[in-house]
């Protein structure tokens, strides 16, 4: 798989060879879908850890960690669902 491409000014576009994206536009909505469900779970384990604990019992690393892995599934899942929908971002 190549992904640079040395095509010059006057290469003809019908020897020019076809984009293939990384990942199927078909599995646009799938992916969206999944992601953001499994955001969505650890954003509520997220808050039920935040409310159901006292400051005492409280971990740095732990609200770190549920955060962080919430907003990558999300952001990414969102992505997903943007392209699904027809915004290429």
């Amino acid at each position: 798989m190549t992904f640079f491409i040395n095509v010059s000014i006057n290469t003809p576009i019908t020897e020019m060879s076809r984009y293939v994206p990384p990942i199927n536009p078909s599995l646009y909505p799938t992916l969206g879908m999944l992601l953001t469900v499994i955001g969505v779970f650890f954003m509520a384990w997220f808050f039920v850890y935040e409310i159901t604990g006292t400051k005492y019992v409280r971990e740095l690393f732990k609200e770190l960690l549920f955060s962080t892995v919430a907003s990558v599934f999300m952001g990414v899942g969102i992505l997903f669902v943007a392209l699904w929908v027809g915004i290429y971002v």
